[in-house]
């Protein structure tokens, strides 16, 4: 497990990152998250426990790699999630009607208040920060295409250790 214990210090490291700056942005700097910011953390939540699991508890090669292989489909799937957010906040896809609603269509006083009193408070396709023209969840891409690639990159490096 010589290629494995690095690269899962790094998965462990990078997704205990990602969530820790989430959580400073909306504890510290006040950014409230959206419907799907929310969703785009449980990818990490589950990541960094198996990561912890696979590099202190596992000591055969086989279950190293399966897990390995089990983050990598963790952060192909949070990319994925990630690109639909990013895509909602960029108006290609229609976003969860709570976060994403559309001009109101009230006719009344009470049906407009009914619509506010049901809608999200934080949007989903309104991006409240980017930094270079990027928005978090743009940012979130990034870093779980990165992820994902590492652990690609960890379990080949795995595969092909076992054939030497």
């Amino acid at each position: 497990m010589t290629i494995e214990r690095p690269a899962l210090s790094l998965l462990l490291a990078g997704s205990v990152g990602v969530i820790g700056g989430a959580l400073m942005f909306q504890y510290v700097g006040g950014l409230a998250p959206c419907e799907l910011c929310l969703l785009e953390r449980w990818p990490y939540y589950v990541a960094i426990p198996l990561a912890l699991a696979v590099r202190f508890g596992v000591r055969r090669r086989a279950l190293a790699m399966a897990g390995i292989a089990l983050i990598a489909l963790i952060f192909l799937a949070s990319s994925a999630l990630a690109f639909y957010h990013f895509g909602v906040e960029q108006h290609w896809f229609a976003g969860p009607t709570a976060c994403a609603s559309p001009a109101s269509t009230a006719r009344t006083l009470e049906e407009l208040r009914q619509q506010l009193l049901q809608q999200q408070p934080v949007r989903c396709d309104v991006p409240q920060w980017s930094l270079m023209g990027i928005s978090l969840a743009g940012w979130n891409l990034v870093a779980s295409l990165g992820l994902a690639g590492l652990s690609l990159a960890a379990l080949r490096g795995a595969a092909l250790g076992r054939a030497a």
